[in-house]
């Protein structure tokens, strides 16, 4: 079984390979544009990920998030987040490797059986990191004005996040 998990990717590539060899397509050509197209893609979002980038790491090193963190706590008081997750809840949209990072925190310091542990644990499965994927995707396809997009996105981790307390309550 350990070896069938292994060989599942060069085991598709195969497959690929097989089938556009059955279907007369030059497998190989088609790699290469679009990899050459995957490389402009790259070079056209790149400014929108450096900015993403220094504006998160700008927002944690200047410690803004302590003051976000004490306007918060009213607010996830009503919806009933733990006030040791909002860190979490506020990094998320920004950063998934700044989440994840303060996620592992929280399963230590908790555990991850604890209902502050589980509640973190849905919120990290259900919620985006909406500003890097608005970056990325608007940035490759050249859109400048989101729209409404940023709205409906942040409601929507809104949602999971008082779905995650929500379920959390039911399972403990």
């Amino acid at each position: 079984m350990s070896y069938a998990i292994k060989a599942i990717i060069p085991i598709i590539i195969l497959l690929i390979i097989v089938y556009g060899m059955l279907k007369n397509i030059k497998v190989y050509e088609c790699f290469v544009e679009g990899a050459r197209d995957g490389i402009s893609i790259c070079i056209k979002i790149f400014p929108y990920l450096l900015a993403m980038i220094i504006a998160v790491t700008v927002f944690r090193e200047s410690h803004a998030m302590n003051y976000f963190i004490a306007l918060a706590k009213p607010i996830v008081k009503i919806i009933g987040l733990p006030p040791e997750l909002v860190p979490l809840a506020l990094v998320k949209p920004l950063s998934g490797s700044g989440a994840m990072g303060i996620f592992a925190e929280t399963l230590k310091k908790y555990g991850a059986d604890s209902y502050i542990g589980l509640v973190a644990s849905i919120m990290m499965g259900s919620t985006e990191t909406i500003f890097y994927t608005i970056t990325v995707y608007y940035g490759a396809a050249g859109i400048k004005k989101i729209r409404h997009t940023l709205w409906a996105a942040v409601l929507s981790d809104i949602t999971a996040i008082i779905m995650a307390v929500t379920f959390a309550k039911f399972i403990i």
